[in-house]
């Protein structure tokens, strides 16, 4: 009896010892660093905030429980390197959605950019409609929605503008000139959404001026 007892405490204190002499997971909780890191250089920041909140939120999980280990006699790192993988994947993931968020903010500059210059371009010498320059085709209609405040006020009647059109056939500009003011900004709003066929003269695109009209009647 005294030889099972002596044995059992013997492997109860190997069982002590062994835990006591964990290590903690150095190479887990550095990935976690360095994925973390490597986002806030990706600008997570401003492409991808929700993402880099949480990689922090996460690491700083991390860094507690380090704290927690350092201030025990006994120590055991299952968790912290369950949380070190944790805050690696979403540093990880941070600096993915900063990418991402990137390429994203790039394409809309770039086509703000290239929308900037076709208006530019347009503007620089539309011909207006007469001759050999025919009606271009409309492609695409939106209705302009009547305003409830012009409706209310019973203001009903028509609103001329003078619209330019690309050599895409997109409206990139339009102006009014004859203006009815609780009914103006409904009219440019729908007439900057429509689209045409291209006009072509000498079989070369070329924009266009067009003067459309709007009417506004009350039911």
């Amino acid at each position: 009896m005294r030889v099972i007892v002596r044995f059992r405490a013997i492997a109860l204190g190997l069982a002590i010892t062994v835990t006591g002499c964990a290590s903690p997971p150095n190479a887990d909780v550095d990935a976690a660093k360095a994925s973390l890191d490597k986002a806030a250089t990706d600008r997570a920041g401003q492409y991808a905030a929700e993402s880099l909140k949480a990689a922090q939120d996460a690491r700083a999980a991390l860094d507690v429980e380090l704290k927690a280990q350092d201030d025990k006699w006994f120590k055991s790192y299952d968790k912290t390197k369950e949380l070190a993988v944790a805050a690696k994947a979403a540093g990880d993931k941070a600096a993915a959605d900063a990418v991402a968020g990137k390429a994203k903010a790039d394409a809309v500059a770039a086509k703000e950019k290239a929308d900037a210059a076709a208006r530019a371009k347009a503007r620089i010498a539309p011909v207006r409609i007469g001759g050999q320059i025919k009606p271009p085709t409309k492609i695409k209609d939106v209705k302009p929605v009547y305003p409830a405040i012009a409706q209310s006020a019973r203001v009903a009647g028509a609103v001329t503008i003078e619209a330019t059109i690309g050599f895409d056939g997109k409206v990139v500009d339009a102006k009014v000139v004859h203006s009815i003011p609780l009914l103006d900004q409904a009219a440019l709003d729908a007439v900057r959404q429509w689209e045409y066929s291209p006009t072509l003269l000498n079989g070369v695109p070329v924009s266009v001026l067009v003067t459309v009209t709007i009417k506004f009647t009350r039911e």
